[in-house]
């Protein structure tokens, strides 16, 4: 069964949302972070996805004190990234109640600190993410282009210890245009061992249905739930 993870997307410690990682098409959803992990668990919700844009703009975590804030008030299992740069930075996201790290442009950039961080941390605590533009990595917040593509990229990884990754369209995030199903698809069918997780796109419970199908293990969620799009009570038959 597909695991849904929610959202939470920070900006000054508030719940925002880009429109395909753009800073000027920002959108407030709430200023109380900790309160809408708390309705997600009420839910039933296991997981959390926190970004902190912040960080991921500036290259060193602003919202630690959130994911802290979060960590005491739920149990949620939560993976946390942005601005995350060396592995003191990693360590501190652990001690103020991460369970994963989620590494993006890093991972791109240098690989062999990547890997060196697999190692010292264990592969199940780092979650890879990958960004993909028109089927090639795309990095710094979605704004430089690489000549790597998605799917050779995803496999030089996996062949290096990455276990579970989640791949992020870019055409497809905050725009409610469904997921990219035929990346994932094609995903799952040359790297069938590697745990992927949809992010991106989902606007119903068909499109989560349909991530399930393809043989996705989890899906990222956010816009859709904070828009009441899909309601958390719609999500209590993929809650095992």
């Amino acid at each position: 069964m597909i695991e849904i993870i929610p959202a939470i997307d920070l900006i000054d410690g508030k719940c925002v949302r880009l429109t395909h990682g753009d800073f000027s098409k920002k959108t407030v959803y709430s200023g109380d972070p900790v309160d809408t992990a708390k309705q997600f668990e009420a839910a039933g919700l296991k997981r959390l996805h926190i970004v902190d844009l912040d960080g991921a703009r500036t290259g060193r975590p602003a919202n630690m004190g959130v994911l802290k804030s979060i960590a005491v008030a739920t149990s949620l299992i939560i993976d946390y990234g942005g601005g995350l740069r060396n592995a003191n930075g990693i360590a501190e996201a652990f001690a103020a109640g991460a369970s994963m790290v989620n590494i993006g442009s890093l991972a791109a950039r240098e690989p062999d600190t990547f890997i060196s961080w697999l190692d010292m941390f264990g592969p199940q605590r780092i979650l890879l993410g990958a960004d993909s533009k028109d089927g090639f990595v795309a990095v710094d917040g979605w704004q430089t282009e690489t000549n790597i593509t998605i799917f050779g990229y995803l496999a030089d990884l996996a062949s290096k210890g990455v276990t579970s990754a989640f791949v992020t369209d870019i055409a497809s995030d905050g725009a409610m245009a469904g997921p990219a199903t035929d990346l994932y698809r094609r995903i799952r069918s040359e790297l069938p061992s590697l745990g992927l997780i949809a992010s991106g796109g989902v606007r119903s419970v068909a499109d989560i249905d349909e991530l399930d199908a393809i043989g996705c293990t989890g899906v990222i969620i956010g816009k859709a739930l904070y828009e009441g799009r899909i309601n958390p009570e719609d999500l209590a038959k993929y809650v095992g």
